[in-house]
């Protein structure tokens, strides 16, 4: 088949077939006597399957290592990974789709209903009344919960739930209300040190290891984090992480 018959089979325009043949991502079919490249279905398995890495979110490096791991393999087995990357983009889709419809059939729908069922369901368990802090710190519990896989979802959740327990929710609010109080604060007030020192003691052990945990992602979080705060309130976290990690 000719180039345009291939990109048609595939969903791809003509330049983007040139583009991988550039990239080296689909190598170069035979061409016949008049010059024209003629691709087989091999090529057009390959071609499938960069599309389809390319929509799961791979960039063309990675690609290029998967389609490196394929040489000298038969098709059937090409065949067979390619089915298994539309099944489980297939999967996703139906989970999202579910969960789309358990959203939309709910009367009381909100944003917090956007968040994961496991964190949802803290969330209804974890009032802030009307503490301006309190509202913070729902909207970057749903960005995190936002930005983490369904494993990660669940553990985070888990993390939280002893912040439910009676005894922990009137200690959480009356902390709320001392984090309010700091709000047009100088970050020098004594006031700091003493409720960094009071939150510490507030936090779950799992918590406590996930915001002392060491990397990237970790430090650029809780950058995020302090940027949306008080000068006041960003250095009773800033301290509050100096308390954790001299734990033993």
């Amino acid at each position: 088949m000719r180039i345009g018959e291939l990109a048609a089979l595939v969903g791809v325009s003509t330049r983007t077939v040139r583009h991988y043949h550039h990239l080296g991502l689909l190598p170069e079919p035979e061409r016949l006597v008049n010059g024209y490249r003629e691709y087989r279905l091999r090529d057009a398995v390959v071609l499938a399957r960069v599309r389809r890495l390319a929509e799961l979110g791979l960039s063309l490096d990675e690609i290029r290592d998967v389609l490196a791991d394929d040489q000298g393999r038969e098709l059937r087995e090409v065949l067979l990974d390619l089915d298994a990357d539309l099944a489980r983009q297939q999967a996703a889709i139906a989970a999202r789709r579910d969960r789309l419809a358990t959203l939309l059939a709910r009367p009381d729908l909100n944003p917090d209903s956007t968040v994961s069922p496991d964190l949802a369901a803290v969330l209804r368990d974890l009032p802030t009344g009307d503490s301006p802090f309190g509202a913070l710190d729902r909207e970057l519990l749903a960005l995190v919960d936002t930005g983490a896989d369904e494993a990660a979802r669940a553990g985070f959740a888990d993390l939280l739930r002893p912040l439910t327990e009676p005894g922990a929710l009137s200690r959480g609010q009356a902390l709320y209300a001392r984090l309010d109080d700091l709000a047009a604060a100088d970050p020098a007030d004594p006031r700091v040190a003493a409720l960094a020192t009071d939150l510490a003691a507030h936090l779950p052990e799992g918590m406590a290891a996930a915001m002392t945990a060491t990397g990237p992602g970790t430090d650029r979080w809780m950058q995020t984090m302090t940027q949306e705060m008080s000068p006041a309130q960003a250095e009773v976290f800033r301290r509050l992480l100096l308390v954790l990690r001299e734990r033993p």
